[in-house]
């Protein structure tokens, strides 16, 4: 894979504004399934755009040579630094609660498990958007991983920017969330591709 870095980061930078507008979005909602759904907005304007998030793009390093895990950090910086601009302009109260209780019940496990499963379907909205399946998967996936309790790397990235908290706590909780997203993100990819090994998936 040939990445030019300083494009994909710009692309990363601008898909974590994305999830950030998406962040506002649910944390403005009072009734929470409709905030779900409109989260939603985020993830199809990065894949409308092909912006570079970190939790679409994490499944195709079963694809791709060693090398690409240096896109997929660059892409985490990026994504950081886009949620970074819209957590510090968009500072809110309901943040700071979400983010309270997410560090009350900080448990590695059940965190981990909870971003394994995010992971899955992300990669699911992603990889159908990239089939060309249309977006119908984006708008199913994302309010299921946000109303399920799923955690979203990019997305509490954006939630402790905007409750204005950068500790070493928030910082272990967001790695323990990030690995938990590749983990489900390969997950799929990685079984087919044991499966249908010289097959086309779709004709079996």
């Amino acid at each position: 894979m040939s990445v030019n870095y300083p494009k994909s980061l710009v692309r990363a930078i601008l898909a974590g504004i994305c999830i950030g507008i998406g962040g506002c979005v649910y944390l403005g909602c009072e009734v929470k399934w409709v905030g779900a759904i409109l989260f939603a907005v985020g993830l199809f304007t990065i894949l409308t755009y092909k912006f570079d998030l970190y939790t679409g793009k994490v499944g195709y390093a079963v694809d791709n040579p060693p090398s690409y895990l240096i896109y997929l950090l660059l892409v985490i910086v990026g994504n950081f630094i886009g949620a970074l601009i819209v957590g510090l302009m968009m500072p809110s109260a309901g943040a700071e609660v979400l983010v309270q209780r997410k560090l009350d019940n900080f448990e590695f496990l059940p965190v981990l498990f909870k971003g394994v499963l995010c992971g899955i379907l992300m990669f699911i909205a992603a990889d159908s958007f990239r089939a060309g399946k249309g977006p119908l998967a984006t708008f199913f996936c994302v309010p299921v991983f946000i109303l399920a309790g799923f955690e979203h790397s990019i997305a509490d990235m954006f939630y402790f920017c905007s409750a204005g908290v950068f500790t070493l706590e928030a910082l272990w909780f967001i790695i323990v969330v990030i690995i938990g997203n590749a983990i489900g993100g390969i997950l799929i990819p990685a079984c087919r591709k044991y499966m249908y090994e010289g097959e086309d998936p779709m004709k079996v």
